[in-house]
């Protein structure tokens, strides 16, 4: 099938390169002239596994090809994708849609026989709607149907995750446009993956209800994880007795400084919104964003708290910056509300992140980018590790011990066990468990 993709962020990119994987023709579209030039020049503007050979495969196969012509990448699709951003709107949280009304509006001037419009953008309850009074407005004549196709990727496992979902869901009410939905994931079909189909408004829901439950479960963790600390037990012995329940399950269960990244800080707070804009308010993830919040600066105190109650004129040495591993994706990262704290103290941070660094630079200027982890940590009061990245797993304890000018390590993702930290010789401070003193 012919498909265009408006929008080469991050769904939007992933998105086309998969489909055209999938043997579909695909074109990428983008106002961002730069951004179009390096990817015909083969540069990836973001950073996830896999993605630039996947590019570059499918565009060497004349399957995958970018342009900033929408008019005419429109007028010869089967089906276009809005994957433009929708960010928390400045002042009340809101979902910003202007980028998808505004996509909308010129593929309405662009239609050429039969298509479906298919939101990939994760949107409130309704914007489909809109998005078919849009088209509708302009082009009274246009044949087509507009359906709903959230995103659930995962960054920095994102091609795994569209060619082997848990599941694919679509909003729409057009046996044609079912069809045509049919046909984009017939791949996924053959292999038996669950594709449901359902009202457009319900699948909009479906993507903000699953990430906010997410979102949820991460916050509990986060809360039993404090308790633990005051009465002496372990959250992860606690995380794992009740994800064996198989009504709870393991994963979102791991106890850390707070969610960041591009979903869950804005879609919990745009469903809280909505909610309020429908008089059904969600209490519980009203809650959860407050916690969230509250958590990344209750970890800056607790860094403070493990250098002896203040960080001025200290040095801290700080692994990992993006809000998990895999990626360069620094927003609403913990990292950008932990450092700022520590530098207001008083601190001078040294930091590294195998991916994120040029991310970071914009937002934390101050602080001081190293080459690698080990000479983050020369002459430093103390070691934070913020990002759980493959390569912090490994370090040689003993010889960063050395390095540092106090054997201090706070884990904050607990990648460590607390005895392997003090058979090291550290005084080692983690989540949820208790510290242990050289």
């Amino acid at each position: 099938m012919r498909v265009s993709m408006i929008g080469t962020g991050y769904v939007g990119l992933v998105s086309g390169a998969c489909f055209s994987d999938f043997g579909h023709d695909v074109i990428c579209v983008d106002k961002d002239e730069s951004k179009i030039a390096m990817l015909k020049d083969g540069k990836m503007p973001i950073f996830e596994p896999g993605l630039d050979t996947l590019v570059d495969d499918n565009v060497k196969a004349g399957r995958l090809t970018f342009t900033t012509d929408l008019p005419s990448a429109v007028a010869r699709s089967d089906a276009v994708f809005i994957a433009v951003g929708t960010p928390s709107r400045r002042g009340d949280g809101f979902a910003d849609l202007s980028y998808v009304y505004a996509a909308a509006e010129e593929i309405a001037d662009s239609l050429n026989g039969y298509t479906v419009v298919v939101t990939k953008s994760t949107v409130p309850v309704g914007t489909g709607a809109e998005v078919e009074r849009i088209i509708k407005e302009r082009r009274p004549d246009a044949d087509f149907a507009v359906a709903s196709n959230p995103e659930f990727l995962r960054e920095g496992a994102a091609i795994d995750d569209f060619k082997r979902p848990d599941r694919v869901v679509v909003g729409t009410d057009d046996e044609r446009a079912r069809q045509v939905m049919r046909e984009l994931y017939r791949p996924l079909y053959l292999s038996e993956t669950p594709i449901l189909f359902t009202e457009r408004q319900t699948s909009e829901l479906i993507k903000y209800a699953g990430n906010a439950f997410l979102a949820t479960k991460i916050t509990f963790i986060n809360e039993m994880a404090d308790l633990c600390e005051k009465v002496g037990a372990n959250v992860q012995d606690v995380s794992k007795g009740i994800g064996l329940d198989g009504r709870i399950g393991r994963k979102f269960l791991h106890a850390g400084p707070g969610y960041g990244g591009s979903c869950f800080p804005k879609d919990t707070l745009a469903l809280t919104r909505t909610a309020a804009e429908h008089d059904a308010p969600t209490r519980i993830v009203e809650a959860v964003v407050q916690i969230n919040e509250d958590r990344k600066l209750k970890m800056a105190d607790k860094i403070i708290q493990a250098c002896g109650g203040s960080v001025d004129g200290k040095t801290i040495a700080v692994l990992g910056l993006t809000f998990k591993p895999n990626t360069d994706d620094m927003r609403d990262s913990p990292s950008l509300s932990i450092i700022p704290v520590l530098e207001r103290n008083g601190a001078t941070v040294r930091a590294f992140d195998p991916e994120g660094m040029d991310e970071a630079k914009g937002d934390l200027p101050n602080i001081t980018y190293c080459e690698d982890s080990y000479s983050t940590m020369e002459a430093a009061d103390a070691l934070v590790i913020l990002t759980e990245w493959n390569e912090f797993r490994a370090l040689d304890l003993r010889r960063a011990k050395e390095l540092l000018s106090k054997p201090l390590l706070i884990d904050l993702r607990n990648i460590y066990s607390p005895e392997v930290a003090g058979e090291a010789g550290f005084i080692y401070h983690s989540i949820g468990r208790s510290p242990v003193n050289a």
